[in-house]
């Protein structure tokens, strides 16, 4: 009998449409995208397929049968992966892979374990396309086609590829006027120009960003310093100055949200050492302030608390521009006599910290050899936080005074694991295994802290100190809506995911007796001059995006680094306006409006500061140009 022979591209048309299936079938298995009406989902489905069409298509121009197939098995190879990759990513971080993050191998051995507690069985079906397409190629006889069908197959091949490009671009446009230029929104041009034309899309900014620096002279400062400038609140004459002197302690508590203060967990109360700093009369507590970190997390925390500027969009700051020149925190206080230092029970290259520490003129960086980690004390990629904390303070004893040291924890740190004798509360019973865990970590960072003040008063340290401990970024992600909702007994809108954003805000300052609870609006941007002025350090010819939280002229505004912003009003969340009071969508959204425009501007604004590495251009105290082309 005469074995049937397919045409010759038919493994080509095979590649394509199970590619394309996979990654459409990909974005409702692995990705929570929120779709709004018929037209998204339709810009849902055709979006890979242009692409796909594009890179599969070269093998129109390889004459070779076997050369030909082992392209096609390579590209449908890389698709997946570049899927897989992206799946696992996204359960964490709630967001896509950029570019810079891929170079961050440095990272990758100590993120292990946060990475395979987010695999999932269901991750090899984006491999299953590779799987058709070799048995396509095994099995399938291709049939000859002749030279002229070929190149005018090839020409209506690639029209066509292009004109769905266009009529994709045209779609997502109407849908979303100036998509291209809302880049720090990925899930946005994921949803409309699909994944592997966001990557695209994303070597070209990443390209563009590193080409202003090369072209920046400095011009580009004067608009932005008056932005600044006229956006500067004055610090209040009553809190200016009063720790002037003091030593300054700064606390980055690892993925504690301010939705387990003053809460409880089946009965076990969360956090009762921190509880009582809500109502500590040494203590102004902020509860209404929200982390401001990307994709950088516990770096991009330490990069705006120390700059008051906004993380990189796409990337951790402490990787892509460690070269740059900052006026940090630790400049700014060592100019004023401190001695600066980290303290981090954990490798020092990790996140790149060595290096970027230089930038920022920390003096001293306590990582893990400072640290002698005995057994059972180690977690995660370091130090649990109780030793950790003990160590810290005989540490500080031996530090020229005043001094300032920032301090990060480690043991609150998804995946949140922790050994038995450490477990002081249950875990919680709900379908997300991270959020049942995580109480019982919080609860184990707030004896830490404790027990880190009982140190200080010992030590004989505490009196002379200010205290200052936040929240670094979200420890739930909103992967974990479902059971955050059992949680809170309600249904989790992007209204509550911004509220969720919510992390805590402690100023602890030994017998000022003026404490208390502070309900003003603030982010991470504000820590930087709200700690300056506390001291008594001037801050107007400063820049930086945040005012002091003490202000009375300070304005109730807060941006994300990914475009949501809070006022004092509203929420803008998933492009609804939220009334603050109602938590349902405003009735008009001219509200939020003027605020979307300003929110834009100022990202923006950030990173031209530090793509074009601009501080290099702006003057000293004395007078003189910080620049430096040789960092």
């Amino acid at each position: 009998m005469r074995k049937f022979s397919w045409p010759k591209h038919s493994v080509l048309i095979i590649a394509v449409i199970a590619t394309w299936l996979t990654t459409y079938i990909g974005y409702f298995t692995s990705f929570n995208m929120k779709i709004d009406n018929a037209m998204q989902q339709f810009i849902l489905l055709i979006n890979p397929l242009a692409f796909l069409l594009f890179i599969y298509g070269v093998a129109l121009f390889i004459k070779k049968t076997k050369t030909r197939n082992r392209y096609i098995l390579a590209v449908s190879l890389i698709t997946s992966f570049i899927m897989f990759a992206n799946a696992v990513f996204y359960r964490f971080f709630t967001d896509f892979i950029t570019l810079p993050l891929l170079f961050q191998t440095s990272n990758f051995a100590d993120l292990s374990s946060s990475i395979t507690e987010n695999l999932r069985l269901l991750d090899l079906f984006f491999f299953s396309d590779a799987l058709i397409i070799f048995i396509a190629i095994r099995f399938f006889k291709q049939g000859p086609i002749q030279e002229s069908s070929r190149k005018m197959g090839r020409k209506v091949y690639f029209a066509a590829a292009a004109t769905l490009m266009m009529f994709n671009l045209a779609l997502a446009e109407a849908q979303r006027p100036q998509l291209l230029t809302r880049s720090f929104d990925r899930e946005l041009l994921v949803k409309n120009i699909g994944t592997y034309n966001y990557h695209l899309y994303d070597l070209f900014v990443q390209s563009k960003s590193h080409a202003q620096r090369t072209f920046a002279d400095g011009t580009e400062l004067t608009e932005i310093e008056n932005y600044v400038k006229a956006n500067h609140a004055q610090p209040d004459p009553k809190m200016f100055g009063t720790a002037k002197g003091k030593n300054v302690i700064i606390v980055s508590l690892e993925s504690l949200q301010n939705f387990v203060i003053n809460n409880n967990m089946d009965g076990h109360e969360i956090t009762p050492f921190l509880n009582e700093l809500t109502n500590d009369k040494d203590t102004f507590y902020f509860d209404n302030f929200y982390q401001q970190t990307g994709l950088g997390k516990t770096s991009d925390s330490e990069f705006i608390v120390e700059n008051s500027l906004y993380g990189r969009n796409g990337s951790a700051v402490f990787f892509t521009h460690s070269g740059n020149t900052y006026n940090s925190l630790s400049e700014r206080l060592g100019e004023n006599g401190y001695a600066t230092s980290v303290m981090h029970a954990n490798s020092k290259s990790f996140w790149n910290r060595d290096i970027m520490y230089k930038a920022l003129n920390v003096q001293k960086f306590y990582d893990v050899d400072s640290y002698t980690i005995g057994e059972d004390e180690a977690v995660n990629w370091g130090m649990k936080d109780i030793p950790f904390f003990h160590q810290s303070v005989d540490l500080m004893k031996d530090i020229k005074q005043p001094f300032a040291t920032r301090m990060i924890t480690l043991t609150n740190h998804h995946p949140f694991d922790l050994d038995e004798q450490d477990k002081l509360i249950p875990e919680y019973t709900s379908n997300s295994n991270t959020l049942n865990k995580y109480f019982q970590t919080v609860r184990y960072m707030d004896e830490a802290v404790k027990e880190f003040f009982e140190d200080l008063k010992e030590s004989g340290l505490y009196e002379d100190s200010i205290i200052v401990m936040y929240g670094d970024h979200y420890g739930i992600s909103e992967n974990h809506n479902k059971a955050m909702g059992m949680y809170m007994d309600k249904e989790i809108t992007p209204f509550d995911n911004a509220e969720l954003q919510k992390v805590p805000l402690f100023i602890h300052m030994p017998g000022s007796g003026e404490g208390k609870q502070m309900h003003e609006l603030g982010g991470q941007v504000d820590i930087r001059p709200t700690i300056l002025h506390l001291l008594g350090i001037d801050t107007k010819a400063d820049m930086q995006f945040g005012s002091d939280l003490f202000s009375p002229d300070r304005e109730p505004f807060v941006i994300f680094r990914d475009g949501r912003l809070v006022t004092d009003k509203n929420i803008y969340a998933q492009e609804i306006c939220y009334d603050i009071e109602t938590g349902e969508p405003a009735s008009d959204a001219a509200p939020c409006k003027p605020y979307i425009e300003r929110a834009n501007t100022e990202l923006n604004y950030s990173d031209t500061i530090i793509n074009g590495d601009l501080l290099r251009f702006k003057e000293r105290p004395d007078g003189s140009p910080e620049l430096n082309e040789s960092k």
